[in-house]
């Protein structure tokens, strides 16, 4: 019996070391924009059964109730907790912040992988596209527009946003050189510009993604998600899953984009301590079952002598 205790009492040394870890890296992350913290949950593992259990037997008499021994406990999964995060102003045009539902998707363009994020502490390179600190792409609708045409939405062609004036001209067809007097980036993630002669276009659009089952996302490190094919993207009416690319922010139950902002880590330190409390306390208990086996153990061995 002692025996069985003992390396009951190992299993959960280990397992609620997994929690302690878990807790020691949410706190790591408090400041970590658009990051999700995590919940390691336990499951108990196979129990020795001493007796079977025996159903009625009628008139004879009632059956007995089986006798089990658990064997310890188990990681049964870390849970990715998807609640929304503070919103801050930062004052910087290319920093996005989501809220509400869904993912930004940024593309790796020398592998063609896409990941999803909630960090949106974008940049623009060296070619005007707007990318993440690893250099990935943040994708959308690029919308091409023709002479004297408006925005149409057969005109949005799915891919990597820039956030430039390329592709504009009057509408006598001519090429407009005046400079940009603004860019803005509003709630439903289009991408305004003003020139200074007073014209006015839409330059794309940044969409984002949500799904059916985000608890399958894949941390991938550098605050972005893998494994989005089996998080299920979903569709419906105003979505696409072309390229993975999304849905129009503010349709189909997906978020706002608020730009000049960044979602902040969604750790709650209070809950993190008090978690990092009760989890020591678990771990203390099952090593004074390691350390009560061994001495039970003990006096069994001197009995001997």
């Amino acid at each position: 019996m002692s025996l069985r205790a003992l390396n009951t009492g190992v299993t959960g040394i280990k397992q609620f070391q997994s929690a302690l870890d878990n807790i020691g890296n949410n706190l790591a992350n408090i400041n970590t924009v658009g990051y999700k913290s995590s919940r390691v949950e336990f499951a108990d593992t196979l129990n020795q059964t001493l007796r079977a259990g025996t159903p009625d037997s009628g008139a004879s008499g009632s059956g007995t109730a089986p006798a089990q021994v658990g064997n310890g406990v188990t990681v049964s999964g870390v849970k990715n907790l998807f609640t929304q995060g503070a919103v801050t102003q930062t004052g910087v045009s290319t920093d996005l912040a989501i809220s509400g539902e869904g993912f930004f998707i940024v593309q790796n363009k020398a592998t063609g992988e896409n990941f999803a994020t909630r960090a949106g502490d974008f940049r623009t390179d060296a070619s005007g596209f707007l990318v993440n600190n690893a250099g990935y792409r943040v994708q959308g609708f690029t919308t091409v527009l023709a002479p004297g045409l408006a925005d149409f939405p057969d005109a949005d062609v799915p891919g990597d946003i820039k956030l430039d004036r390329d592709a504009y001209t009057n509408p006598d067809g001519s090429a407009n050189n005046s400079p940009i007097a603004n860019l803005t980036i509003d709630g439903n993630g289009k991408i305004n510009v003003s020139l200074q002669d007073g014209s006015q276009f839409v330059r794309g659009q940044i969409l984002l993604q949500n799904y059916a089952n985000p608890g399958g996302l894949l941390k991938g490190g550098n605050n972005l998600f893998s494994n989005l094919a089996a998080a299920g993207p979903l569709t419906g009416p105003g979505k696409t899953n072309t390229n993975s690319v999304g849905s129009r922010p503010n349709t189909g139950g997906v978020g706002r984009i608020d730009a000049g902002a960044l979602e902040l880590s969604n750790v709650d330190i209070s809950r993190e301590f008090a978690n990092m409390i009760t989890t020591q306390r678990a771990f203390q208990a099952n090593a004074r079952v390691v350390t009560t086996s061994d001495q039970i153990l003990q006096e069994i061995v001197q009995l001997v002598r």
